[in-house]
């Protein structure tokens, strides 16, 4: 493995250089196009100038926030995937994201999201509730989890919906946010969310090396004196926080926890602590590229980034069942 080495560091590297590129991207895109030499002025010396303040007080933070909640996402699915061995499995998928966004459309209905730590409260809980719900469901097949997934995520979805129909008014603010997107979050405070998520990927970094060994069977885990039971429950732990995090600052978007995971460990080639990495790096760049995408499909207006991570991870989805499905048993 050590001649695998130059070659995985190779395309860490790149990884990077191609988040930084969708970053400046992110800043210079959109209803307004700002020069690339612009939006490094109005990074490093800013003059007050209408491009300056659109960088800095739109589309930095929005980017920011791109960069956050695609590391949680991809992290999160990089997790659930191998805990489970399951190539389907993805937050989105599995109702774990419904889930939060459930919990969050309750909260908003009884007055209780006021602060972003009760909003972020609500979705980790909602995000666990749905993930026991569909393991205590799903768990004696790989397709099963998944159907079961689907299923649970429809009802709280189409229940979320009733409610949203049902009071209009109350849930006015949280219109872009319902249907998973970044515009519109440009001025949601990001130090909470960013330190919650950044603790998560670093607890999630640190399983790598027993889910390394759990992946090659539960008796040789132990035999490496791998804690089996504890490596389950941190990494459901994480999942869901990470999950929970990231629905409740841009809302529910499904698919890249699903994507990003298939990529990684391509790249890896079997390496869960490098899978890790490129997923924390696939993740974001994959969300900040769809989001870009989303402000220039339609000369009108923006997409939602959820409608085009649904429109590029559908046919994966498709792909993994049809790949992986009937061997799931």
């Amino acid at each position: 493995m050590k001649t695998d080495l130059p070659r995985r560091a190779t395309l860490l590297l790149g990884s990077v250089a191609l988040l930084v590129v969708a970053a400046g991207a992110s800043m210079a895109v959109g209803a307004r196009p700002v020069a690339v030499g612009e939006v490094w002025r109005a990074l490093t010396d800013f003059a007050g100038t209408t491009d300056h303040h659109v960088v800095r007080d739109i589309r930095l933070p929005r980017t920011v926030l791109g960069v956050c909640v695609g590391t949680a996402l991809g992290a999160a699915g990089m997790l659930i995937q191998t805990l489970t061995r399951n190539p389907l499995a993805e937050p989105g998928v599995l109702g774990v994201t419904a889930g939060a966004g459930f919990a969050i459309n309750l909260g908003v209905l009884a007055g209780v999201t006021g602060s972003q730590a009760g909003q972020l409260g609500l979705a980790v809980a909602g995000a666990a509730l749905a993930a026991i719900v569909v393991y205590a469901v799903g768990r004696v097949s790989p397709l099963r989890l998944v159907l079961a997934g689907v299923a649970l995520g429809w009802v709280l979805t189409g229940v979320s919906l009733g409610l949203r129909l049902t009071f209009p008014d109350v849930f006015d603010r949280y219109r872009f946010w319902s249907v998973g997107a970044l515009a519109g979050t440009e001025q949601t405070p990001l130090l909470l969310p960013v330190l919650v998520t950044v603790v998560a990927l670093v607890a999630a970094l640190a399983t790598t090396g027993p889910l390394n060994a759990l992946a090659l069977g539960e008796d040789v885990a132990h035999a490496l004196g791998a804690h089996v039971t504890r490596v389950r429950l941190a990494v459901l732990v994480l999942v869901t926080v990470l999950t929970g995090v990231a629905t409740a600052v841009a809302g529910p978007i499904a698919f890249v926890g699903l994507m990003v995971p298939h990529l990684a460990r391509r790249l890896a080639v079997d390496s869960i602590p490098w899978g890790m990495a490129y997923s924390m790096l696939l993740g974001p760049l994959l969300l900040l590229v769809a989001d870009i995408g989303s402000r220039v499909l339609l000369p009108t207006g923006e997409v939602p980034v959820s409608i085009v991570t649904a429109f590029l991870g559908g046919p994966v989805l498709i792909w993994a069942v049809r790949r992986y499905g009937a061997g799931a048993r």
